[in-house]
């Protein structure tokens, strides 16, 4: 792992569905690395390479995103053009990075908050579809209910990244 630093360089970032098939990517600028976490800044108008969906999406708002290494969830805030901001958080295995890749493996539940709304768990259904579908083993199960139980408590509690330290006038010359 590379040591602390403040870096500019291009990442493809990979979301995988259990057990590993790739299921969207996208491009970032790596911004911050350390032991505990890659950040990402997304700019706005990058192409979202749907695999599953078999799709492209063009994404409208910058984003700085956040890739844990050994959390259960994975990080995002995206800055709409009224300066609100959405929280998108994936309750994922722990990220790796290797080659400049950033990758993950998504586990269907999701937590958000959109602007002037409460947070919510979303995907819950799909979660329990696909434990059955590509038998999850147990140990995965509740790796992703504890992701979630300690994601919601961070939240609640204000701590990082949730703290209100990551705003747009901070990151404004990477987005």
């Amino acid at each position: 792992m590379e040591p602390y630093s403040q870096l500019r360089k291009p990442v493809q970032i990979q979301a995988y569905k259990y057990p590993d098939r790739l299921h969207y990517e996208w491009q970032a600028d790596l911004i911050e690395l350390n032991e505990q976490y890659a950040m990402v800044a997304c700019h706005a108008g990058r192409l979202f390479q749907h695999h599953t969906k078999q799709k492209q999406f063009i994404m409208p708002y910058p984003s700085i995103e956040i890739f844990f290494f050994e959390e259960w969830y994975t990080f995002s805030v995206s800055f709409q053009e009224n300066g609100e901001m959405m929280h998108y958080c994936n309750i994922a295995m722990p990220a790796q990075i290797e080659n400049n890749i950033i990758s993950f493996i998504d586990l269907d539940l999701d937590y958000l908050q959109e602007p002037h709304e409460d947070w919510k768990v979303v995907d819950e259904e799909e979660f329990i579809h696909n434990q059955q579908m590509f038998k999850y083993p147990e140990d995965l199960i509740e790796g992703a209910r504890l992701g979630l139980a300690k994601l919601q408590q961070i939240v609640v509690t204000k701590q990082f990244p949730f703290d209100e330290k990551i705003d747009i006038q901070k990151y404004e010359s990477v987005l």
